[in-house]
């Protein structure tokens, strides 16, 4: 009853248990989840999907400060893509951050449009020939707040067959990862006010090949990932207020570009 309650509740709007002064009181709770919709899924300047997702976000605090995490990431497509395929994601992940330093390690499960000539649907399926997941080194840091310029960089350090992150021997035996690699640097722009924005730009490479995942297969590194990205938050109830988002993203080496709205709906 307690869950169709909650689940009432957000359908209406009310948001009154997402209150902030139940979240003060319950802040002692390691288990957390969160929802976002959005009318695309962009990733490092990569179009996962054009269709409208959800998203979920489960997290469990493994200290009392909550700087070290694990959890599961999910999303999926509201409808067919026009090549009929459905976007389908699963990941598992494991973080540290204080705030100014993130690190996390994530395990990534897309299940749309596996090739099974080169990978393996199954989910449990690891081998370094045969597996889709892709296992995703993130780092980011922010310098601080006279300087609050964020630098990333994310290095795939294992699996990816369906994504071309594996070279095979002619034999179809193993031979190498190509360890592709993302860096981006943003910066708040405009801060602190009722919109505020931020700018970025990011570049792929690969440390142990010529050709990367993020680029267009022509050049060993590439800008892949312009734009800014505007935020504000939309005050629904006197209790509920809703964060959304809009990006606008350029790919230079794709030569494509997207809006994105989103919002965190709790």
């Amino acid at each position: 009853m307690k869950v169709l309650k909650i689940a009432c509740l957000i359908i209406l709007g009310t948001g009154k248990l997402f209150s902030q002064e139940n979240t003060e009181k319950n802040d002692n709770n390691r288990l957390d989840f969160t929802a976002n919709i959005q009318n695309n899924h962009l990733w490092r300047g990569l179009i996962i999907t054009d269709k409208p997702v959800v998203m979920g976000n489960l997290s469990y605090a493994l200290d009392s400060e909550k700087k070290w995490k694990a959890g599961i990431w999910g999303a999926s497509s509201l409808t067919d893509d026009k090549d009929g395929t459905h976007y389908k994601e699963i990941n598992y992940y494991i973080q540290y951050s204080d705030g100014r330093l993130y690190i996390g390690l994530w395990d990534l499960f897309n299940s749309r449009n596996i090739n099974t000539a080169v990978a393996s649907e199954d989910i449990f399926n690891y081998s370094q020939t045969r597996t889709a997941h892709i296992i995703d080194l993130r780092t980011n840091y922010t310098f601080g707040p006279s300087f609050p310029l964020n630098i990333e960089a994310d290095i795939m350090l294992y699996g990816g067959a369906n994504a071309g992150e594996v070279v095979l021997e002619p034999d179809g035996s193993y031979k190498k990862n190509k360890y592709s690699t993302y860096i981006q640097a943003s910066y708040p722009v405009i801060a602190g006010q009722k919109v505020n924005l931020d700018a970025f730009i990011g570049a792929g490479f690969a440390l142990n090949d010529r050709y990367f995942l993020y680029g267009n297969g022509k050049n060993s590194f590439d800008i892949v990932n312009v734009g800014v990205k505007a935020s504000k938050t939309v005050k629904i109830t006197e209790h509920y207020s809703l964060p959304v988002a809009m990006m606008a993203m350029w790919n230079p080496s794709n030569k494509y570009a997207r809006i994105q709205l989103a919002a965190t709906v709790f």
